[in-house]
């Protein structure tokens, strides 16, 4: 391990040979398959039996309320990154809003992260954790099938979230967590809510999820590349209304713990916005920019000699790290 760079060496997977993950099958999983084919079935025949703009406003809305405060700001840049601070309560509803997508319980969801960044980063790794073969292979295996590699890193959790009980709670019941929304659509508006409010949604977020991560690690703009990893992370133009900012794959990759990912003009960042908002109500603080981040040898910049809105020294002069107002 004393070739890995240092941001590797503290990472929550750990492995004795960089060769980890590399080796492995990808097997069909029947319930993995049948749950997306389940609410795919649902969004596209019980959507169109039963559309009215009233269903179709609640499948925009709860989409986009899931999308921003519970995978972006509540998974993603809360939970794995730990990117901010903010009270218990407030870090609890917006994890719970992210189980609401349907991707995973929060610390399977944990674990599925820290295992593919942690084979992105390493020099070389299985095709199913770097999106690196054709658009519908990669389809059919992120969607349908699980990757069962030989010899699996160690990943490691901090108790504070492996032994939280509400955490705990959610990874036991997170499939069935759909239950109490699709009960109170079903009241408010029938099946046309619950098939738009509910298996729509979570078709939307699964299948969404898929598609920008094949695209943010095959095609789109780098400002940064990571020395000696086996995929860069791509940033996916027009889409950060979208994706509330996780298009922007390039920067995260550069900066991982980066509470904003957006970070140069024009790089819209919903997800940032929110939390300067929260920031002035005073429920957010200690927000890490990349900036606050340590110093990553492995780092560089694809186009030093572009003209950036700010420029930022950061730890040695010859680094000039670029990041907006």
């Amino acid at each position: 391990m004393n070739t890995l760079p240092a941001s590797l060496q503290n990472h929550r997977a750990s492995a004795a040979s960089t060769q980890c993950t590399t080796i492995g099958e990808v097997r069909y999983s029947p319930s993995k398959s049948l749950c997306f084919f389940v609410n795919m079935g649902g969004a596209v025949i019980g959507g169109a039996l039963t559309f009215s703009w009233g269903a179709l406003a609640i499948f925009v809305c709860s989409t986009g309320v899931v999308l921003l405060l519970g995978h972006s700001l509540g998974s993603h840049r809360k939970l794995i990154h730990d990117s901010y601070q903010c009270p218990k309560w407030l870090e609890y509803v917006l994890v719970y809003l992210g189980v609401q997508v349907g991707l995973a319980g929060p610390i399977g969801l944990l674990r599925q992260h820290e295992l593919r960044d942690y084979a992105q980063r390493l020099p070389q790794c299985h095709d199913y954790l770097r999106h690196g073969r054709a658009f519908w292979v990669d389809a059919w295996w992120q969607l349908h099938c699980d990757l069962q590699l030989e010899n699996p890193p160690k990943i490691e959790i901090e108790s504070h979230i492996s032994q939280d009980w509400f955490y705990q709670f959610l990874e036991k019941t997170w499939m069935a967590q759909q239950l109490p929304i699709a009960i109170l659509f079903y009241f408010w508006g029938g099946w046309a809510f619950v098939f738009w409010g509910v298996c729509a949604r979570i078709t939307a977020g699964v299948f969404g999820h898929w598609l920008i991560g094949y695209f943010a690690h095959n095609h789109g703009g780098m400002h940064y590349e990571v020395h000696g990893a086996a995929v860069q992370g791509r940033n996916i133009y027009f889409t950060s209304l979208l994706t509330m900012g996780e298009c922007w794959h390039n920067n995260h990759h550069a900066f991982p713990g980066s509470a904003r990912l957006g970070l140069l003009p024009g790089e819209w960042d919903p997800g940032w916005w929110v939390l300067t908002g929260l920031r002035h109500a005073g429920l957010v603080w200690a927000i890490k920019l990349p900036n606050d981040l340590p110093f990553r040898t492995e780092l560089g910049v694809v186009h030093p000699n572009r003209s950036f809105a700010k420029k930022y020294a950061h730890q040695r002069e010859e680094t000039i790290l670029p990041l907006a107002n």
